[in-house]
């Protein structure tokens, strides 16, 4: 008996190493393009750590002219959930990173390097483990889960590494013979990987975000093939990134433990090593303390949650560049009008300790990128949002679409946009009162400030609509008669006057206009009131002004 029978006896059937090798070649790219992956298991929600991870993948593949698949590793079966699939392909595809290969729905895929589903390469990883079968780089192991709880115990109670290595590899130094008794008895059994490494020995690795970082050797004979005949993560991912060309392994920094095993499986396979950048994972300021982005404890760890809000999904594109490279905020200040896509997204520039998530800060970034859309833009994806969230918005929106078109484009489109919509929850309060039935029914909201006097307000009311209001005034004209209006009233036409001799006025024009956007509005704070009186129209104003005096 030889470890080639040894190898025959427990994979009969499968395809030798060399048809994989000539079904997947080389990839045909520029020099220097870039292949890399996202590479989820569908056990849950999609966590905004994994699409910060795919974001950076899909820019480095796009920079490079490379390729950016997705790969669902779905070996542990146990804890897949249902659509869990779907809900990896969407999300990609709402944050406009489709893949260039790899699934594009549950049961659908692109791309000549796969399969892309793990649990459909069964035989694939089978071909790779009866290889190192053949060359005594693994072995079947027949140990049982109370065996390996028992050696646990003793290795815990001698404050010893625990493991499956070294003295305590039980199946380590079977014979052959003894191999093939036990598996010709019928007795379960799992293929481990055997180890060639020492734990007193280290190895120097250079990770394109971490720098140089020294691991000790691996020496852990861990399962490579399971008594499913699935693969483990280490395994199938060494042979997977090998067989689909991967030239860099851009994944969370959880897995840069892992870094001496993998080295060591590409090289006892005799693949070439790709390029690995660990991610320092998104965290949490948690009472000052410093925590990862948990599933379980934050709403803002799904990426869903932020659809559920309706902040555009450039928005959260933009946030994750920010604290992906510290370069990119000043960049875009310094282009918006420019695709992220043209930044020059560096690798090696990546924190190397955890970026902190904030969610103001996103909020702000999410307010300039909706600044910069046109009428047009706000009003598409925030019915879409609606469809699915608001039925009240979605009313508002789609009964009348011209005016509607009319009250999103104030102050758009100029130096000085309006930054007041972070989300599309936001979106109704904000131009509700711009609604004359709305309005009707919720009249003013806030009291009047510095003019509280019911008859001095009224009087100004009645003075601006009956001789000072013109609808075909521009705006320097409108201001200067309310300027005027102001004066009339004795009110300082200019608040620097007030501030100069506070005492010979009751107030200044900034306290005559406030009466008039609280008439319109029941505002205080609102976009452009010349803007808004162009779009509401004489009518309703007319209209809001009576409401007003009467209550």
């Amino acid at each position: 008996m030889n470890y080639k029978e040894l190898a025959d006896l427990i994979f009969p059937n499968v395809k030798g190493a060399e048809y994989y090798e000539n079904k997947y070649p080389e990839r045909d790219l520029p020099e220097g393009a870039i292949v890399t992956r996202f590479a989820p298991s569908p056990t849950g929600f999609v966590h905004i750590g994994g699409l910060y991870q795919a974001l950076v993948a899909r820019i480095m593949a796009n920079k490079t002219r490379g390729v950016f698949f997705l790969r669902i590793e779905d070996t542990d079966q146990k804890r897949e959930i249902e659509n869990g699939v779907t809900d990896i392909v969407n999300s990609l595809k709402e944050f406009g990173m489709e893949p260039d290969e790899g699934m594009i729905s549950d049961t659908e895929e692109i791309g000549n390097y796969g399969p892309y589903k793990q649990s459909l390469r069964k035989d694939i990883y089978q071909s790779y483990a009866k290889y190192l079968l053949e060359q005594g780089k693994a072995y079947p192991s027949f140990e049982t889960s109370e065996e390996l709880e028992e050696m646990r115990k003793k290795q815990e109670a001698a404050k010893v590494r625990t493991g499956y290595y070294g003295v305590w590899a039980k199946y380590r130094n079977l014979s052959l013979d003894e191999m093939v008794e036990k598996i010709k008895a019928g007795i379960p059994y799992i293929i481990r990987f055997k180890s060639p490494g020492r734990e007193d020995k280290k190895i120097k690795h250079k990770d394109i975000i971490k720098g140089n970082v020294d691991f000790p050797e691996n020496d852990q004979d861990i399962v490579i093939i399971k008594s499913d005949g699935l693969p483990t993560y280490h395994f199938a991912h060494a042979v997977d990134d090998h067989l689909m060309r991967t030239t860099h392994v851009i994944r969370s920094d959880e897995w840069l433990s892992s870094v001496p095993l993998h080295i060591q499986l590409f090289q006892e396979l005799g693949f070439k090593l790709p390029k690995y950048a660990h991610i320092s994972p998104i965290m949490k300021n948690d009472n000052g303390n410093k925590r990862k982005l948990s599933k379980r404890k934050d709403p803002e760890a799904a990426v869903s949650y932020y659809e559920e809000l309706g902040i555009p999904s450039i928005a959260v594109k933009e946030y994750l560049l920010n604290i992906a490279n510290s370069t990119f905020e000043n960049w875009r200040r310094q282009n918006p009008d420019k695709q992220i896509e043209e930044f020059d997204f560096q690798l090696n520039k990546m924190s190397v300790s955890g970026a902190l998530f904030d969610m103001v800060k996103l909020q702000d970034v999410s307010k300039i990128v909706i600044s910069r859309y046109t009428a047009e833009q706000v009003y598409d994806e925030a019915l879409e949002w609606a469809k699915k969230h608001d039925e009240e918005l979605r009313g508002m929106l789609e009964e009348n679409k011209e005016y509607t078109l009319k009250v999103l484009n104030i102050e758009r489109g100029n130096k000085k946009p309006r930054k007041d919509i972070a989300k599309w929850e936001d979106l109704k309060e904000n131009i509700e009162y711009m609604y004359d039935n709305i309005f009707e029914n919720n009249p003013q909201k806030y009291e009047y400030q510095t003019i509280s006097d019911k008859d001095k307000i009224n009087e100004i009311l009645d003075l601006y609509i009956n001789e000072y209001y013109n609808e075909n005034d521009d705006k320097d004209t409108w201001f200067n008669k309310i300027k005027e209006l102001a004066g009339r009233l004795g009110y300082a036409k200019e608040v620097k006057e007030f501030k100069q001799n506070p005492e010979a006025y009751p107030g200044h024009v900034g306290d005559v206009s406030t009466v008039l956007r609280i008439a319109l509005t029941g505002r205080t704070n609102t976009p452009d009131m010349y803007e808004i009186m162009k779009v509401i129209g004489k009518n309703s104003i007319i209209k809001r002004f009576e409401i007003d005096k009467k209550n």
